[in-house]
């Protein structure tokens, strides 16, 4: 099972450029930098070519190597990948090539013992087409796509460079067998939404809206790392209503994670809906129930008729002590109600 973790980086200007794309295709990279691994390339890029950190205006959307997926760009912004205009609309992820060999001329791979070599090979292209067929169903893609960056030259979007096919040939691989790839795997997550009514894993990175009904999920002890233990009344009493996903226009990323606003909440129980915590909390502690506009009553159905039952706290002759007790119960989480 592919591991995708998520860390923005967000000292890059391409990340504070802060433009967004509706995704229409994935461009499959090789990043031509023998052994370096996916999560090691948040220190080389996480930096400022403005401020003279970087000497390359640089970044994609993720990496993959042979046991994980880093995704440091939010998929639907903008990255400077390609060298060209596809740019604009495509999906931007790197092949991270194994150690034990250097590049001649161009793109020509020495010492690269490709016996040596296939186990790894093997792996990131699996993990690689794995990424794609979830990005192509996240966004209503197909296999037909993807492309490599050498292909985007072809086509006049991108700049000339050979990967992916000074790479895959030498494992007897080609684009096209690529694209089957992850064709089969489609057919897979489908069919294993149909049997299952699941998104065929649990690591798929979520990418939330405004007015998403979610619940934070048991396992989550603190709202983001780092950040404010999350009380038990928080994850078991209430669903929330995501109200923000983003601050000024740009991501919000609080301890290395995504992170998106719970400003409305939901009573398990009654399904009285009121104000929210109003925290922000990382998207990967956040289990999604119901997409966009999300309506309680239509999630609680799923679950059957429940009985209520409910306590009287007191009764008051003055209805401003009430009223203290309603606001008191109301700021320890409870929901109040009045009757006269």
């Amino acid at each position: 099972m592919l591991k995708i973790k998520t860390k923005f980086m967000t000292r890059n200007d391409c990340y504070k450029a802060g433009r967004k794309i509706t995704p229409k295709g994935i461009m499959i990279h090789s990043t031509a930098t023998p052994g370096v691994m996916a999560a090691d390339w948040f220190r080389r890029w996480n930096k400022s070519y403005q401020a003279g950190e970087i000497n390359r205006q640089v970044c994609v959307h993720a990496f993959v190597d042979d046991r994980e997926a880093w995704q440091y760009l939010p998929w639907n912004h903008r990255g400077w990948h390609s060298g060209g205009t596809a740019n604009n609309s495509y999906i931007g992820v790197e092949m991270c090539e194994p150690g034990g060999f250097s590049y001649g001329s161009g793109a020509t791979m020495v010492g690269y013992d490709v016996k040596r070599q296939e186990p790894y090979f093997r792996q990131v292209w699996e993990n690689t087409v794995s990424l794609s067929a979830k990005l192509c169903q996240m966004y209503g893609l197909t296999e037909k796509n993807i492309i490599s960056h050498s292909e985007g030259f072809r086509r006049g979007v991108a700049s000339n460079h050979a990967d992916t096919m000074h790479w895959f040939p030498k494992h007897g691989m080609t684009m096209d067998q690529f694209r089957a790839a992850v064709k089969t795997r489609l057919l897979l997550l489908r069919d294993s939404i149909e049997m299952n009514g699941d998104t065929g894993g649990g690591e798929t990175v979520k990418e939330f809206q405004g007015g998403d009904l979610v619940e934070i999920i048991g396992s989550a002890d603190r709202y983001y790392p780092g950040g404010p233990v999350i009380p038990a009344w928080v994850k078991e009493d209430f669903y929330h209503k995501i109200t923000q996903i983003q601050y000024g226009h740009t991501p919000v990323v609080r301890g290395g994670k995504p992170c998106v606003l719970l400003g409305r909440r939901i009573a398990k129980t009654s399904g009285i809906e009121s104000p929210g915590i109003m925290t922000w909390v990382a998207s990967e502690n956040l289990k999604l129930l119901q997409r966009g506009n999300a309506d309680i009553r239509k999630a609680k159905a799923a679950e059957g008729t429940q009985k209520l039952y409910r306590v009287q706290v007191g009764a008051f002759a003055d209805r401003a002590n009430a009223e203290r007790m309603a606001g008191r119960l109301k700021a320890s989480g409870f929901e109040a109600l009045i009757v006269s």
